[in-house]
């Protein structure tokens, strides 16, 4: 393999394109919840929106390619768990990702000025943005870390769950509260999958000093608190339930919970969480169509 194809490998894989198309589809879920709850939606407004939030999640992956470098070389990666393999299948430095990361995040920040100051993105989407990409860089890099002091799940579900469709629903000028009520049984499910998903990656994660929970807790506790998370995303679904959830919402999101039952059972006995993810992409789709078909 050639440098420049190498490195060209190493961008589009490290960018990790199936993850930014599920960000377009959460910011979507956004919109479309938004436009349920009366919004009026205009579909340039959104397609523009959407630039910068690519850019930076872009950004917020190659950050992570660059600081799971040692553990992804320790791994097997799978199509869900562990990172690209680009750099590790390639003599690409390292650095090249980081280089990459800060390109990508100048362009979103670039990008979200430029509709600022034409009007496109108002304040509350601004602060969305930059406080998601703030999480996200600190996400694997100092100082905080976060996912290597432990707190990297719960930080990846309040981005993926909520800042993304909260995102979309101030994009377009929607109710944000409301949305990031409706997302919460979604976010609950990119937990669960975050557990499932850095389960695989464990004995990497502790050779290299990262300390995740799936590191610095059992296996029993681990079920005990997947079992715990997955109930109360079923009891969120219930409690929202019809003031903020739509009956044909709440229905949508009944073929998920043998899959959640299912991973449940499994977790900690199976390396591969592809049931977690399951869960959580059948969640999006499902209420997904639900919302649309409410609110378009």
């Amino acid at each position: 393999m050639t440098a420049p194809v190498a490195h060209l490998r190493v961008a589009a894989a490290s960018s990790r394109p199936p993850q930014l198309l599920l960000v377009a589809g959460v910011y979507l879920f956004g919109v479309t919840v938004a436009a349920a709850n009366d919004t009026t939606i205009a579909p340039g407004r959104v397609v523009l929106g959407a630039v910068p939030l690519l850019a930076v999640s872009a950004s917020i992956h190659y950050t992570n390619e660059y600081a799971d470098h040692e553990t992804d070389a320790l791994t097997d990666p799978t199509p869900f768990s562990g990172g690209s393999g680009a750099l590790v299948e390639t003599d690409v430095p390292r650095g090249f990702v980081l280089r990459l990361a800060l390109g990508a995040l100048a362009a979103g920040l670039l990008a979200a000025a430029a509709l600022a100051l034409t009007g496109v993105l108002g304040p509350s989407a601004l602060a969305v943005l930059f406080g998601a990409t703030v999480a996200g860089w600190q996400y694997s890099l100092g100082p905080l870390r976060l996912t290597w002091r432990g707190w990297g799940e719960l930080t990846n579900a309040a981005l993926g769950g909520l800042a993304l469709p909260v995102y979309g629903a101030a994009v377009v000028g929607g109710p944000l509260a409301t949305v990031a009520l409706a997302s919460l049984p979604f976010a609950l499910l990119v937990l669960l999958n975050l557990f499932a998903t850095q389960w695989p990656d464990r004995e990497a994660d502790a050779a290299v000093g990262k300390r995740t929970l799936a590191v610095r807790w059992s296996a029993r506790r681990l079920r005990v608190a997947y079992v715990a998370v997955a109930l109360l995303a079923g009891g969120s679904l219930v409690a929202l339930h019809p003031a903020v959830v739509p009956t044909a919402v709440a229905l949508a999101s009944l073929p998920v919970a043998p899959l959640v039952v299912w991973a449940g059972y499994g977790y900690t006995r199976r390396e591969l969480p592809w049931p977690s993810v399951t869960a959580m992409v059948g969640l999006a789709v499902l209420q997904f169509v639900a919302w649309a078909w409410l609110g378009w």
